[in-house]
C-alpha cells in the first residue's frame, strides 16, 4: 500500500490530533460541569450533564439529515471561571480544527473524504450507532462551531426564533450563465432561462438567495455598559450559551416558543434591493431593483 505524499499526510496527522484535542477539551469541560454548582437551563429537555455531553459531543449526521442542516442545543449555563476557561479552551481547539480544515479544503480537497472516514474511528465510544453499521458520517461544521460565550456578566437573556434568515450570494450574468449549463439545457424550463438572461447587459449584477433554517437567537442585556459603551448584543444560539456567573446564578430569562413561526414575522425592509420574484427560478437568482 503506498503512502500518502508527506505535506498531506502530515495534514492528516495534524487534524487527527486536533480532534484528539477537541475532545479531550470537551470531556475537561464536561467534568468541570458535573463538579460545579452553577444553575443551567435546558430548551425543553432536563440541563444535566447528559444534555451537555449531547450537546457538545454531538458530531455525527443523523439518518436523512439534510448535509446543510446542523442540530440545535439551546440552553444557557451560569459559568464560573473554571467553566468560562473551560468553555475558552474548547472554542480554542474548535478554531485550530477549523483552522486546519480550512487548509486541507483548500490544498487537498480530496483529503477531507479520508479525514471524515478515519476520525470516526479514533473515538467509536462517542457515536452509538457505529459499531455494526459501517462508516459514520462525521459533520465537520457540528464538530469546529464555537460554543456562545458573553464577555461579560448579563442580567438578561431574550430569545426568540429568527426564521426570517437568508444568504445572498452576488453572481455576475456570466456566472449564472455556467450555473444554468450545468443543469439539463434541452429542457424547456431552462432554455427559458437562458434567453432571459441573454437579454441582461453583461455588466449587470444578480443575486443568488439562499433560504436559511430558522435558528434561535439570544438578546443579551448586560449588568454593566462594555469598555465600548455597547449595553446588548444579539447572537445565534446553536450551543448552550455560557454567561459568565461568579456566584452561579442563571440570568433572569425567557421561555420561547417550543417551534419556529410558520409566517415572516419580521416586518420587509422599506429598502429591500432585491426584487420581490426571482428572474430565474431555477436557481433562485434575483435582480437588484433599479435605483
Amino acid at each position: 500500500m503506498s503512502l500518502a505524499p508527506a505535506p498531506t499526510y502530515r495534514l492528516l496527522a495534524e487534524l487527527e490530533a486536533a480532534f484528539d484535542i477537541l475532545i479531550e477539551r470537551c470531556e475537561e469541560l464536561l467534568e468541570a460541569y458535573g463538579e460545579s454548582p452553577a444553575e443551567a437551563w435546558a430548551f425543553q429537555a432536563d440541563a444535566s450533564e447528559a444534555w451537555l455531553r449531547q450537546a457538545l459531543l454531538d458530531f455525527w449526521y443523523q439518518d436523512g439529515q439534510d448535509g446543510r442542516a446542523t442540530h440545535s442545543h439551546v440552553g444557557l449555563v451560569a459559568a464560573d471561571d473554571i467553566l468560562m476557561t473551560k468553555a475558552a479552551e474548547v472554542n480554542l481547539a474548535k478554531a485550530t480544527f477549523a483552522g486546519l480544515l480550512a487548509t486541507i479544503r483548500e490544498h487537498h480537497p480530496p483529503l477531507l473524504t479520508e479525514a471524515k472516514a478515519v476520525l470516526p474511528f479514533r473515538h467509536p465510544e462517542l457515536h452509538d450507532h457505529l459499531r455494526g453499521s459501517g462508516l459514520a458520517r462525521l459533520h465537520l461544521k457540528q464538530c469546529w462551531r464555537a460554543i456562545p460565550v458573553a464577555e461579560a456578566p448579563v442580567a438578561r437573556v431574550r430569545l426568540a426564533w429568527y426564521a426570517s434568515g437568508r444568504s445572498i450570494k452576488r453572481l455576475t450574468v456570466r456566472d449564472v450563465e455556467q450555473k444554468l449549463l450545468k443543469l439539463d439545457s434541452d429542457a424547456p424550463h431552462v432554455r427559458i432561462q437562458l434567453r432571459k438572461l441573454a437579454g441582461l447587459p453583461s455588466n449587470e449584477p444578480l443575486a443568488q438567495v439562499q433560504t436559511q433554517a430558522p435558528l434561535m437567537r439570544a438578546n443579551l442585556f448586560y449588568c454593566e455598559p462594555l469598555q465600548d459603551g455597547r449595553t446588548r448584543r444579539a447572537m445565534n444560539v446553536a450551543l448552550p450559551l455560557f454567561v459568565p456567573a461568579p456566584r452561579g446564578r442563571l440570568p433572569d430569562h425567557n421561555l420561547p416558543p417550543s417551534a419556529p413561526p410558520t409566517t415572516r414575522t419580521r416586518a420587509r425592509r422599506s429598502d429591500e434591493r432585491l426584487e420581490d420574484t426571482p428572474f430565474l427560478p431555477s436557481l433562485r437568482v434575483y435582480r437588484y431593483r433599479s435605483a
